[in-house]
């Protein structure tokens, strides 16, 4: 997936400020600010989409960080609950900023696939319920839901499937 940056004047006062949220969110986690951390909090709080570890990766501004440390640090996120992890359809994890729920928050919300670009997007507007009534004997641990489809902009672009 291609994550666009350009060098406009405007983009480095939103730079800044996903930056200051970036530093927000971890801050109320009680844990050490680093600057790996703020970086790929940062970067992931500007995306419209959940990305890939290689998208991530690929798409950072700056100096590049090693495969592991990024893969530390999504998972650090994840599980402070300031960023969530999706698998998509083809079983590739995805990862997205939880910038409203903040620390230890839930992602209790939809996720469409788009079958033709593979682009994740949350769908903040559409709430999982938080209970499920499930037979004697089931307890649920996590409820997902992924819808598969086209997005606005493989639609737009009529491509045949």
């Amino acid at each position: 997936m291609a994550v666009m940056h350009t060098n406009h004047p405007q983009e480095s006062s939103t730079e800044s400020s996903t930056e200051a949220k970036a530093e927000t969110l971890i801050r109320a986690t009680g844990a050490r600010l680093t600057q790996p951390r703020i970086r790929v909090l940062s970067f992931l709080l500007a995306q419209q989409r959940a990305l890939t570890h290689h998208d991530v990766l690929a798409a950072l501004p700056g100096d590049k960080l090693d495969a592991v440390t990024l893969y530390r640090v999504l998972e650090w996120l994840v599980e402070q609950g300031i960023a969530h992890r999706i698998e998509g359809a083809d079983h590739v994890w995805r990862f997205s900023a939880n910038p409203a729920e903040g620390a230890h928050g839930s992602h209790g919300h939809a996720h469409f696939h788009c079958t033709r670009c593979a682009a994740v997007t949350c769908m903040s507007g559409m709430p999982l319920p938080a209970r499920m009534k499930l037979p004697e004997g089931f307890i649920s641990e996590e409820v997902s839901l992924l819808i598969k489809g086209t997005c606005p902009q493989c639609a737009d672009d009529g491509a045949p499937r």
